[in-house]
């Protein structure tokens, strides 16, 4: 008796949405480890979790793989391995390397309009059609940066972090350096997500300018959508940092060194006064940040993504290198909600390297990039899927209370 064959066309460019993700998991092209099976909420509108695998390696130092495999500079670079099934504390500034539970099997690009591959899930053969690459990008989800934990995702022979290209098959790693404070993870947490491209396409400049015009993509404070002349377009849409409030409002926060670990299974739970320095508005509107301290501000700007978009949240280069902003870069469909809702603030992540650096009200910090769906997700961010930060103002993760 022949298998019910299921053929999906990817025709157009863009980021592949949940219910295409969904299909590419039944046909096999995302997998997982045996005894781990997909999770329905690992899926979000453009992405989808990964989780953390069985165990850890404590190695000396970041690398890429290049010429090898992940495994191969593990038995070079490790020092000890352990496992984290039951919990593990990580220390900050150490570099660990935690196989993750998802693998991918994407198909080589081949002729268009041709067969890309062949799978078979509970009877049902799926056949992906496509004329474009496949290839994937990982990036930390927004907890993971609020909480100054920096990671990024490692394959086999690659030589650049976080990028997948078509035709990778094989396991996924993530490096994961806490920075400000011990945390304990444990298997299956989530601290980073992927998306998969078919082709690249990214909206230029111009269809920004005329995306905002008809449907707005950054409001001011007051909640009017930003005059399209205002706007600060070069490769992407610029953002720009929040110093001004009342007096003895909160504009940001600083990390506490030498605090107590944070147990990623506690959310609403930690006193943001045990870890976190209030940073209040100043008359002057400018902050002067310390070397290496680790700061939360919130964007000027609120924004939105509409529901056919996806957007990635790039730090933006000041060409000297002393400042470093937003870990976390993936911003999903529906983001800010509708017109009416008045999107919502981006938080921004901040470090300043080597030297104190001065920052003031509206000054530019980081940049968006907005890429289209293939077709608009079957759900997207908000209230429906819990999503945590929905209509932000300035906060800190989900694991303090607020």
């Amino acid at each position: 008796m022949s298998s019910e064959i299921q053929k999906v066309h990817l025709r157009t460019k863009g980021i592949l949405p949940v219910q295409k993700l969904r299909v590419l998991a039944n046909a096999g092209i995302i997998s997982h480890a045996d005894g781990y099976p997909l999770q329905d909420d690992q899926f979000q509108p453009n992405s989808i979790d990964l989780r953390l695998g069985e165990k850890a390696y404590r190695v000396r130092c970041s690398f890429l793989p290049e010429d090898e495999s992940v495994d191969q500079k593990l038995d070079k670079l490790s020092q000890y391995e352990f496992s984290i099934t039951d919990g593990a504390i990580l220390e900050p500034n150490c570099v660990y390397i935690i196989p993750l539970l998802e693998e991918l099997h994407l198909p080589s690009h081949i002729s268009p309009q041709k067969t890309l591959f062949n799978g078979n899930e509970n009877g049902v053969d799926y056949q992906i059609v496509s004329g474009e690459h496949l290839s994937a990008k990982a990036n930390p989800k927004s907890t993971t940066g609020r909480l100054d934990v920096f990671t990024r995702v490692i394959t086999d022979y690659s030589h650049r972090f976080e990028e997948i290209r078509s035709g990778y098959k094989g396991r996924m790693y993530l490096e994961v350096v806490p920075k400000s404070f011990p945390i304990k993870i444990k298997t299956g947490h989530r601290l980073n997500q992927l998306r998969i491209r078919h082709g690249y396409t990214v909206l230029s400049d111009q269809d920004i300018l005329r995306t905002h015009s008809s449907d707005p993509l950054l409001f001011t404070e007051g909640g009017s959508p930003v005059d399209v002349d205002e706007l600060k377009v070069n490769n992407g849409l610029f953002l720009s940092v929040n110093l001004h409030a009342s007096e003895g409002k909160i504009v940001g926060y600083k990390a506490k060194k030498h605090r107590d670990y944070i147990d990623l299974d506690n959310i609403d739970y930690y006193e943001v006064s045990e870890f976190w320095e209030p940073i209040y508005h100043q008359p002057d509107d400018h902050l002067i940040l310390e070397p290496e301290a680790f700061y939360i501000f919130a964007s000027k700007e609120r924004c939105r993504i509409p529901e056919y978009l996806a957007a990635e949240m790039i730090a933006y280069d000041t060409g000297s290198g002393e400042l470093r902003t937003h870990y976390a870069g993936f911003f999903d469909s529906g983001f800010g909600g509708r017109v009416e809702d008045k999107g919502a603030r981006a938080v921004l992540e901040v470090r300043s390297h080597d030297v104190p650096f001065l920052i003031e009200d509206g000054q530019t910090f980081c940049s968006m990039k907005f890429e289209p769906n293939t077709e608009v997700p079957k759900f997207v961010y908000g209230d429906d899927i819990k999503s945590n930060y929905q209509g932000q103002e300035l906060r800190l993760g989900k694991h303090f209370k607020q």
